[in-house]
């Protein structure tokens, strides 16, 4: 038995090949353990998620707490465990320097691979639940920044590679930075709209759907790129905008307006009885008040025009619902027309009064 086990195979012991498979199974072994245990206890968290407070099952959110556990579990842990028993057990086997560097620089490679797949589920999973509340349409907004950072994390993670395989990387960051420097300064608009893009997501100014004024454009937001939004105007034409111009403008955002503020005003005639001009803000008070999603503020007889008595009146509508507003608004004016046919008042229009005489005898001379 001992002279089998001192047998050479490649230069090396069947026992040492033995015993580094011994390893190397040890590991397979490791990691499975630690998988199934693992697993055990994210199942076993899932099941008391699930169970509602009266005590029945309902669903409830595996993905916010076993989700991410899972994922851990399968794409990093259980791959470096597997990957460290095999690395350790080639230790065992002593082999020769060119070799030697061929293994692990193998094993550095999937180290690294594994390594950068998990910090990438890990940012996915990230904007996930950073994006639970948001609605599914907004989400596209998110994805240009998160394919930025997956992007960068694959850099870094090749550049940590190649240091560690032997490779001289300073000349390649030396690159990166004059060559970046070159970029910079041969595309500062599209860096100016990607920093605007960074200001939109984060600060939120508006978001998909919402109707916006950019001084003489009107529309909804249809799309939210790295360098552009979409708008789509309320006569169907899709309007292209840089992100900076966006962030240099004043915007609107009437779908964030929580009530809107109603201004207008109404003109009679000269003759109106004095008694009725007195009534009218009153009159007008109780039409707007019967309406319902309508706050009175104020009616009064604000001046003297060129041909009628200027009425101002102010009152708010608690809905940002254009619609909705021009319904009110047309009940009131039916209403105050009702009323002023009722009592007899006249509703002003431009007119002129021409006075005809004879002239005077002062005048023939």
């Amino acid at each position: 038995m001992q002279e089998i086990l001192n047998t050479s195979l490649f230069g090396r012991p069947i026992s040492i090949w033995m015993l580094s498979a011994a390893i190397a199974a040890g590991g397979i072994a490791a990691a499975l353990l630690f998988r199934w245990i693992a697993l055990a206890v994210v199942a076993k968290r899932e099941a008391r998620n699930s169970i509602g407070s009266d005590g029945e099952g309902t669903p409830g959110d595996p993905a916010s707490r076993g989700d991410w556990g899972l994922r851990l579990i399968k794409n990093f842990a259980f791959p470096i465990l597997i990957i460290a028993g095999f690395y350790i057990a080639t230790t065992f086997l002593e082999l020769d320097g060119s070799i030697e560097r061929i293994v692990s620089g193998f094993f550095m490679v999937l180290f690294s691979l594994v390594t950068i797949k998990f910090f990438v589920i890990g940012i996915n999973t990230f904007f996930k639940k950073a994006t639970e509340g948001e609605q599914h349409a907004n989400l596209s907004r998110y994805r240009p920044l998160r394919s930025i950072i997956v992007i960068a994390i694959w850099v870094v993670g090749m550049l940590f590679l190649l240091a560690n395989l032997g490779f001289d990387i300073t000349t390649i960051v030396a690159g990166l930075g004059i060559g970046g420097i070159a970029v910079a300064l041969a595309a500062q608009a599209l860096l100016g709209d990607l920093f605007s893009y960074f200001v939109i997501v984060f600060d939120k100014p508006f978001e998909l759907g919402d109707f916006l004024i950019i001084g003489d454009i009107l529309g909804s937001v249809e799309k939210i790129g790295i360098k552009t939004t979409r708008i789509r105007s309320i006569s169907g034409e899709q309007i292209i905008l840089s992100n900076s111009d966006l962030t240099d403008s004043r915007v609107r955002n009437y779908k964030r307006m929580e009530k809107r503020r109603v201004v207008f005003k109404i003109g009679v005639v000269y003759g109106t009885p004095a008694e009725a001009v007195r009534e009218i803000p009153a009159i007008i008070r109780a039409v707007v008040e019967a309406e319902d999603s309508t706050t009175f503020d104020r009616a009064h007889f604000a001046g003297y025009g060129d041909w009628s008595l200027i009425y101002e009146v102010v009152y708010y509508v608690a809905s940002a619902d254009y619609a909705l507003y021009m319904d009110i608004q047309q009940s009131i004016n039916l209403a105050i027309y009702d009323e002023f046919s009722k009592r007899g008042i006249q509703f002003a229009y431009p007119t002129q009064t021409i006075l005809l005489g004879k002239p005077q005898e002062s005048d023939k001379t």
